[in-house]
């Protein structure tokens, strides 16, 4: 069978007692992994690809925005629309992250296209920040890789609707070695139980897609609920260094 018809099979994952790809596994193995690489785009682009963040604020950001005096950061994707991508109706609805701006979960299974074309526009001015090879991969997660946030975190409780026993299972094999098995291994980060349990959607996020700039690993090849399990079991480590 040809290499391109087995990307588009489950597959079997070694890890312990076995993983299978997720509802993504029907798209080919080079997809997946632009999917995960616009969800760092989204996240931090400049960091993504190793280029001096803007000085100035971007032209989209309202001047009233908490972030107003961090050039830099309105430039950041999630910064307007938001770790949950639904904007001003999600989580930014209100705080120092409030903007009033839309979410982009009304571009979901959108076309590619319109959506290079909408980074490209005079409101957003990526066309000279990114390659075009990267817009698209943004425009990939943007249209075929958001996850309905809604679906795996309660947003009154913010807890992760997943298995803390399976969690627990998957973090000390897969994320324990970085982050130690409490949590506090990174020096650079506060205590991930903390930011676990204060922001489950953007830690959701870096677990599908991962973190710019480190070797933290996407874990979006596999069944969406394996990430939704270790964020359950997250949340539960110590909130203090």
């Amino acid at each position: 069978m040809r290499q391109n018809k087995l990307y588009r099979h489950v597959f079997v994952v070694a890890l312990s007692s076995g993983l299978f790809l997720s509802a993504a596994a029907t798209c080919a193995a080079e997809e997946i992994s632009a999917m995960a690489q616009g969800g760092r785009l989204y996240d931090k682009w400049y960091e993504v690809i190793d280029a001096s963040p803007p000085t100035t604020m971007h032209p989209a950001y309202p001047s009233s925005g908490g972030y107003a005096d961090k050039p830099k950061d309105t430039w950041r994707c999630k910064e307007c629309h938001g770790w949950d991508y639904l904007g001003k109706t999600g989580a930014y609805a209100t705080g120092k992250h409030a903007t009033g701006i839309v979410g982009i979960n009304r571009l979901w299974q959108g076309d590619g296209t319109e959506v290079v074309n909408i980074l490209k526009n005079e409101q957003h001015q990526y066309g000279d920040k990114m390659s075009d090879a990267q817009l698209q991969q943004l425009a990939l997660f943007v249209t075929r890789g958001q996850v309905d946030m809604e679906q795996w975190i309660d947003r009154s409780s913010k807890q992760a609707k997943g298995n803390r026993d399976k969690g627990e299972a998957y973090f000390n094999t897969i994320c324990a070695n970085c982050h130690g098995k409490d949590g506090r291994a990174e020096p650079k980060m506060p205590p991930l139980g903390k930011v676990a349990a204060d922001n489950p959607w953007e830690t959701l996020h870096k677990i599908l897609n991962g973190e710019p700039d480190s070797k933290m690993p996407a874990l979006r090849a596999l069944d969406t609920q394996i990430s939704v399990d270790i964020l359950r079991y997250a949340a539960t480590l110590p909130q203090e260094k």
